[in-house]
C-alpha cells in the first residue's frame, strides 16, 4: 500500500472496496494495486489513487444501471417538495434518466467537453441535480456553488476554476424571502469580465418566472406557487439562453463518456484560514464507491425506504447524500426547496407525515432552531414512519441530541452522529445504527478502512483515552485528491503541520470506551449553523471599509448557530464608532462573503492584544467576547492595558 506500513488492517481494505466495486459497472478494470497512495511530505509528493486505470462514468451507474438493468425506471428518484406546501413535483429514475441525456446534449452544444469546468449557482430544484449529472455524464466537472453566497464569492469561485459556462435560475423564494438570483449571477459575471475574465455562455432556468402554457407534463418543475409579476430578470442576449429553450428538440439519447476513475469529478469551495477559499477536488471511482456504501451503510438502507436529507446540495452533504450515495442505491429521496420554519415550525414534521419519510438526516442547527419551539408541533404529526436519525456539519450538543431522540423520534430511532468534510468526500467517523451502542455527542467510531490518531503537540500519537489533534493515517477511496489548481495548498494545509498524516484542522477527545468526541476547530475558522467560514475571509471584508484600520473576529457561543461571529474593529483616527457604521460594516461582509457570515457583534477596539511580534492573540479576544476574566497566561502581550479597556467596551446584548 504505497509508502505505509500501517495497521495490518490495511490488507483486508482492497478486498472489502474491490468485493464492493463489483456491484458498480466499469468501462475497462483497473490492472495495478487498489489503492496507491503517499501521506508524508518529507518522502515526496502527496498524492492518493483509488483504481487508477480503470473507467467508468457515475451518471450512467446511478442512472442508466438503475433503470436498465435493475428495472428501477418507474421508481420515484425524487420527491421535490417546493418552498411552498403544495408546491410539489416527482421524478422516476427514468424521467431523471432523459432529462439529464438531453441536457447533457444541450451542454454540449454549447462547446462544452470533457475536463471543462461549469459553474452551478442554483436553487433546491430537481434541475440542479439534472445540471450535476449533465455534467458528469460528458466528463465535465461540476463547481456549484451555493445560492446563499453573494457575487463576489461566486465571481472570485468562477475565476478560481476558470469556469467556461454558468448554470443559473431566475429566482427562488427562501420563505418569504424572494433571492433575485439572475440579478446577482450577472454581477458577478460582471465582475468576471472586469478581471478580464469573460464567461461567455451562461444558461438559466424559468423557475419563478414560468412560461406556464409552454411546460410539457412531468417534465419540468410545475409553475411556482407564489406567483412572481414582479421579478425582473435582467437579460444579456450576447451570453444567456434559456433552459427551457435550449431542450427543444433536443435527443434524449446521450452516450456517457468514459473516464479513469481519477479524473476529476468535482470541485467544491470550504473556506481557508487564509481567507481564500480552497477548491476541494474529488475524483471519479473512490468517490463513487465511498459515497455509496456510506449511504448503504450509515442509513441502513432498503429498498422501501424515504430518505430525507435537508442539506442544501451547495454543501457537500448535498453533493455525497442527496445526489451521489442515494442514487447509486437506487433510492427515493426528499428534495426540499424551503425553510424548517416556513409557513409553520412544524414543516419538516409535516413532510416526514407526507412522503412517509424512514430516514431523516439534518443539522444540529436545525434541531436547536426546532427545539426552541418546544414539543408541540413535532407532535401535531404522527412520524411513525420513522427508523433512523442523523446528524452532520458540526458536532451535536448532548442537550439537542437527547430532544432529537425523545421527542422527534420517540426513543425509538437511533441517532447517526456523522463527522466528516467536505475535504473527507464522506462520512469518516459515525455509529452504524442498532450496532454502536449510542453516546450523545459522540461521533464514534470510523468507518471501514479510516484509520484516525490523536497527536499532540509534539506530532506524538496518544493512547487510550486523550484529546489533540483529528488525523488520519491513510487513505479512504473518498477522500480528496488535490486543492485544484494548487497542489503545493493542498500539502501545506493537510500534511505538513505532522508529516505522514493527513490533518483534520479538528480537535478531538477519545474516551475510556474508544468513542471519539469531535472539539471543535482548531485553526482560526469557524463553524456557523454547520457551515465552515474562516475568521481571514470576515477580517479582510471588514478592513475594506475605509473606516476600519484593523479587525479581528472570533466566535462565541450560540445558543441556535453553534457558534456566532463576534468582531473587533479598529478605526481610522477621528471615526466614531456608532450604528450607522456598524450596519454599514454588516452590509459590506454580507456582499462580500454571504448571509451566513454577517457578524452578531462589532466591538470598537481602539487597540487589539499582540504579541510583541505583532501576531493578535485571538485566544485573548475569545474570552473577552465571552466575558471570561480568566485569560490564562498573557506574559507575550506587548501592551497589557488594552484588555480592560476592551472588557469595558464589550457589546451590549453580549452576555
Amino acid at each position: 500500500m504505497g509508502h505505509h506500513n500501517g495497521l495490518s488492517l490495511c490488507f483486508l481494505i482492497p478486498e472489502f472496496w474491490g468485493d464492493i466495486a463489483k456491484d458498480f459497472y466499469w468501462k475497462s478494470k483497473h490492472t495495478g494495486q487498489f489503492m496507491d497512495y503517499n501521506f508524508d511530505v518529507t518522502k515526496g509528493e502527496i498524492y492518493i489513487k483509488c483504481m487508477e486505470g480503470a473507467t467508468t462514468n457515475i451518471c450512467y451507474n446511478v442512472l442508466d444501471c438503475n433503470v436498465h438493468e435493475r428495472r428501477l425506471g418507474d421508481k420515484v428518484a425524487f420527491y421535490w417538495e417546493g418552498n411552498e406546501p403544495g408546491d410539489e413535483m416527482t421524478v422516476t429514475y427514468r424521467e431523471l434518466l432523459q432529462q439529464v441525456c438531453q441536457f447533457a446534449n444541450v451542454l454540449k452544444s454549447q462547446g462544452v467537453k470533457k475536463g471543462d469546468r461549469v459553474s452551478i449557482y442554483m436553487p433546491m430544484v430537481v434541475e440542479l441535480v439534472v445540471a450535476m449529472l449533465a455534467c458528469v455524464r460528458i466528463g465535465a466537472v461540476h463547481s456549484i456553488v451555493f445560492a446563499g453566497f453573494s457575487a463576489e464569492s461566486l465571481c472570485e469561485r468562477i475565476l478560481d476554476s476558470q469556469c467556461s459556462l454558468l448554470i443559473t435560475a431566475d429566482g427562488f423564494y427562501r420563505g418569504d424571502k424572494l433571492i433575485n438570483l439572475k440579478v446577482i449571477a450577472d454581477d458577478a459575471l460582471q465582475k468576471c469580465r472586469d478581471k478580464s475574465f469573460p464567461v461567455q455562455r451562461c444558461i438559466m432556468l424559468k423557475h419563478l418566472s414560468k412560461e406556464v402554457e409552454a411546460i410539457p407534463l412531468s417534465s419540468q418543475s410545475p409553475p411556482a406557487k407564489r406567483p412572481c409579476p414582479d421579478l425582473q430578470v435582467p437579460w444579456n442576449p450576447e451570453v444567456d439562453q434559456c433552459w427551457l429553450s435550449l431542450l427543444s428538440g433536443v435527443s434524449e439519447e446521450c452516450e456517457p463518456e468514459w473516464c479513469d476513475c481519477e479524473d476529476p469529478l468535482f470541485i467544491l469551495y470550504t473556506s481557508g484560514s487564509t481567507g481564500k477559499p480552497k477548491g476541494v477536488l474529488h475524483t471519479i471511482g473512490g468517490y463513487m464507491l465511498y459515497v455509496a456504501t456510506t449511504f448503504k451503510l450509515v442509513f441502513d438502507y432498503h429498498p422501501d425506504d424515504v430518505y430525507w436529507c435537508t442539506a442544501d446540495i451547495g454543501w457537500i452533504t448535498g453533493h455525497s447524500y442527496i445526489t451521489y450515495g442515494p442514487l447509486a442505491n437506487g433510492a427515493t429521496s426528499v428534495l426540499f426547496e424551503g425553510l424548517p420554519t416556513y409557513p409553520e415550525v412544524s414543516r419538516m414534521w409535516e413532510i416526514v407525515d407526507k412522503y412517509q419519510v424512514t430516514k431523516f438526516y439534518t443539522a444540529p442547527t436545525a434541531i436547536r432552531l426546532l427545539m426552541k419551539y418546544g414539543s408541540e408541533p413535532v407532535q401535531k404529526y404522527k412520524r411513525d414512519s420513522l427508523k433512523v436519525l442523523g446528524t452532520v456539519g458540526e458536532p451535536i450538543n448532548p442537550e439537542a441530541w437527547q430532544w432529537y431522540y425523545s421527542v422527534v423520534g420517540e426513543k425509538r430511532c437511533p441517532v447517526v452522529d456523522t463527522f466528516w468534510q467536505t475535504e473527507t468526500g464522506g462520512h469518516v467517523l459515525t455509529p452504524l445504527p442498532a450496532a454502536t451502542p449510542m453516546k450523545p455527542g459522540s461521533a464514534t467510531f470510523p468507518f471501514f478502512g479510516v484509520v484516525p490518531a490523536i497527536l499532540n503537540e509534539s506530532g506524538e500519537e496518544l493512547e487510550g483515552p486523550s484529546e489533540g489533534y483529528l488525523v488520519f493515517k491513510q487513505p479512504w477511496p473518498g477522500v480528496m485528491r488535490t486543492v485544484y489548481g494548487n497542489h503545493q495548498r493542498f500539502e501545506t494545509t493537510y500534511f505538513e503541520q505532522f508529516p505522514g498524516y493527513y490533518v483534520t484542522g479538528d480537535g478531538c477527545r477519545r474516551d475510556k470506551d474508544g468513542y471519539y468526541w469531535i472539539t471543535g476547530r482548531i485553526d482560526d475558522m469557524l463553524n456557523v449553523s454547520g457551515h465552515l467560514l474562516s475568521t481571514a475571509e470576515v477580517e479582510s471584508a471588514l478592513v475594506e471599509h475605509e473606516a476600519v484600520v484593523e479587525a479581528a473576529v472570533v466566535s462565541r457561543p450560540h445558543p441556535v448557530k453553534g457558534e456566532s461571529l463576534y468582531c473587533f474593529v479598529t478605526l481610522t483616527d477621528g471615526v466614531s464608532f456608532n450604528r450607522t457604521l456598524e450596519a454599514e460594516l454588516k452590509k459590506q461582509v454580507r456582499e462580500k462573503i454571504g448571509a451566513i457570515a454577517t457578524p452578531d457583534f462589532i466591538q470598537n477596539a481602539p487597540g487589539l492584544p499582540k504579541t510583541r511580534s505583532g501576531k493578535i492573540m485571538r485566544r485573548v479576544l475569545r474570552k473577552i467576547a465571552r466575558n471570561e476574566r480568566d485569560l490564562g497566561d498573557v506574559s507575550t502581550l506587548a501592551d497589557s492595558s488594552i484588555i480592560e479597556l476592551l472588557f469595558q467596551n464589550r457589546c451590549c446584548g453580549a452576555v
